[in-house]
């Protein structure tokens, strides 16, 4: 398989995954849960979606639900603006067939 046909295939998905508290999850003593942004490869969103949920649970972490927001051509033909961080860590998590969590937003009462 060339290296074109591997890139076709899989493609990095930018979830929002909401976490509820679990012991050993990391987060603030007084929060009540967090939004996780996350940039995930996959063949599918779907693959994608299991892939994360999967490394939250293994990491202490409670996923209670995820919201997909396509790929990153999906993404800037819908008009969101992707910046250098941004794309530089969907890269990353292409390259290496990954789960990337970019940014963690704790909820407090």
């Amino acid at each position: 398989m060339s290296e074109k046909d591997k890139k076709k295939r899989q493609q990095v998905f930018t979830l929002v995954v909401e976490v509820g508290r679990k012991t050993g999850d990391g987060l603030p003593d007084k929060a009540t849960g967090a939004a996780l942004i996350c940039y995930a490869s996959g063949v599918s969103e779907d693959e994608a979606v299991r892939e994360t949920v999967a490394i939250l649970k293994q990491a202490d972490m409670a996923p209670l639900d995820v919201t997909g927001y396509g790929t990153r051509d999906e993404r800037v033909a819908q008009g969101h603006e992707i910046d250098a961080d941004e794309a530089a860590l969907m890269d990353r998590a292409l390259a290496e067939n990954a789960v990337i969590v970019a940014q963690v937003e704790p909820f407090f009462d």
